[in-house]
């Protein structure tokens, strides 16, 4: 019998306790071994030993108190747990045998519990990347992470959405597609993410224009009123373990879980058709178009196992989409072009393309022209104030009412010629130095991209922050990479070498 200490921390959503090292050694409980809790609940959580916490007392955090309903120095009952029965299928994946869905639901459901640590879930991430995942083990995967969470119940026939494996930064499209698709009276319900390794995902985007965490109930209710919505997937509760594994692909750099990652939230919120967009290109995740084709074979199959007809299309990633990077910029790019104020032939060609192909999809033909119709004649800008209006933002919002970062670095080019290419990994590193996404007014704009002609001492982008020290983080950036190649047509060389490299690859696991 132990009593409770509260330590008033937040484990992230995992239970944790506290034991005493001397009260460890007597129980025979060693660090990250699993316990049960006991009152009138009980639950098992992981063990952290410290010399800090007093002989007699068992530290609980928020989460276990909450679960347990603790107040201090309430008594509770500490016993040794048994091992999850998903550790010997988790050991199993690692010695490179293929799963069974009931075997991976038992993961994925003591993963949602919180009943793996760190270590395991590494483990498993791991064993999925190096074994790489097969088409039927994506979908168990992908059918689980849905079962062990919330779904939508939408009362339609048709759910169509969107989704893009990223890498590419200034990727707004969302922003233009989904109002072009429900203003044809078609339901969207896109879910969108943070920015993870990105200067700017769509939910900060849309987070400039209005507001984006909203329960399910209330999400049912934007869609309800306006057909479409734009909100933040974190906090709708879909699919969760995929929230939980993001945090380790991030850390390891490695994305196993990328198919049953997009198909399970959809699947999550009933999606019945949806079209996936693959950047492909220098400095995108795809770097060839067979590559491309390749996945959207393994997408496309995947869909079909899950009941959703899916489309792919493949698109260019080699340069940022539009000419602004980093949340309000790109808000405000997004929302002078839906205001038809500014022709960004690029951005308004992708966004059209994806709805196009969303349009036929479902049935409609010349689903290019479709879209750009719809951009055109202002019926995008009028359901996106709509969508605005509903989800609590202002929908009589105007470009300049986005405030952008009072510091600004011009960079010039330091020769003629024209752009030859730009690298996105590096521009996505100055958005960031600059403080993106967390500084909203932080980014970069654009005067040239590839093929444009160039003169020298012309401006080729400007970087704007709210805080003056991260111009200077900006230019460390940009006196060690450069994120814009100029030079002429005829010039075959890019870089040379004169010492052994340390190669960054490009890693992105924004969903």
């Amino acid at each position: 019998m132990l009593k409770v200490k509260i330590l008033n921390i937040d484990s992230g959503g995992k239970p944790f306790v506290f034991l005493n090292d001397k009260d460890a050694d007597e129980l025979n409980i060693t660090a990250s071994e699993r316990v049960t809790v006991q009152t009138k609940k009980k639950i098992t959580a992981i063990v952290n030993i410290s010399s800090i916490i007093e002989r007699g007392y068992l530290g609980v955090t928020d989460e276990v108190r909450k679960i347990l309903s603790l107040k201090e120095n309430n008594k509770i009952h500490l016993d040794i747990a048994p091992f999850p029965k998903s550790l010997q299928f988790i050991r199993n994946k690692l010695s490179g045998k293929k799963l069974l869905y009931p075997e991976i639901h038992e993961i994925i459901q003591d993963l949602v519990d919180g009943n793996l640590s760190e270590n395991e879930i590494a483990a498993f991430v791991t064993a999925l990347h190096i074994d790489k995942l097969d088409l039927d083990e994506a979908t168990s995967l992908s059918r689980a992470m849905v079962d062990t969470g919330k779904t939508l119940s939408i009362n339609k026939k048709i759910i169509i959405d969107k989704h893009s494996i990223g890498g590419v930064p200034g990727d707004k499209t969302t922003l233009l597609v989904v109002p072009i698709i429900a203003s044809e009276g078609f339901t969207i319900p896109k879910t969108s993410s943070r920015a993870i390794t990105s200067a700017a995902g769509t939910a900060d985007r849309a987070e400039i224009l209005m507001p984006v965490e909203f329960t399910t109930n209330s999400m049912l209710r934007i869609l309800k009123k306006s057909n479409g919505c734009i909100v933040w997937g974190g906090a709708i509760e879909l699919a969760p373990a995929d929230d939980i594994f993001v945090k380790t692909e991030f850390s390891l750099h490695i994305d196993p879980l990328l198919l049953p990652s997009i198909m399970s939230k959809k699947k999550a919120v009933g999606a019945t058709h949806l079209v996936v967009d693959i950047p492909t290109g220098r400095g995108a995740k795809m770097k060839t178009t067979g590559e491309a084709d390749l996945l959207a074979r393994d997408i496309m199959e995947l869909g079909r196992r899950l009941g959703i007809h899916t489309h792919c299309i493949v698109t260019f990633g080699e340069q940022p989409i539009g000419n602004t990077v980093g949340p309000a910029l790109e808000a405000k790019e997004a929302l002078e072009v839906l205001m038809n104020q500014k022709n960004i032939p690029d951005l308004i060609d992708k966004a059209c393309n994806i709805a196009g192909s969303m349009f036929e999809l479902l049935g409609k033909k010349n689903g290019y022209s479709l879209a750009k119709k719809i951009l055109e004649s202002g019926k995008a800008e009028q359901k996106m104030r709509e969508i605005i209006k509903v989800q609590g933002g202002n929908p009589f919002i105007l470009p300049e009412d986005i405030s952008i970062g009072k510091y600004s670095l011009h960079v010039r080019s330091e020769k003629s010629g024209q752009v030859l290419w730009m690298e996105n990994r590096i521009i996505v590193e100055i958005g960031r130095a600059s403080g993106a996404p967390k500084d909203k007014g932080a980014g970069i704009v654009f005067n040239k991209k590839i093929g444009d002609s160039v003169e020298k001492d012309e401006l080729l982008f400007t970087v704007h922050a709210e805080q003056l020290y991260k111009i200077d983080r900006v230019k460390y950036v940009i006196s060690t990479q450069a994120p814009i190649g100029v030079g002429k047509k005829s010039d075959m060389l890019i870089h040379t070498i004169t010492e052994s490299p340390v190669v960054e690859r490009t890693f992105e696991i924004d969903r």
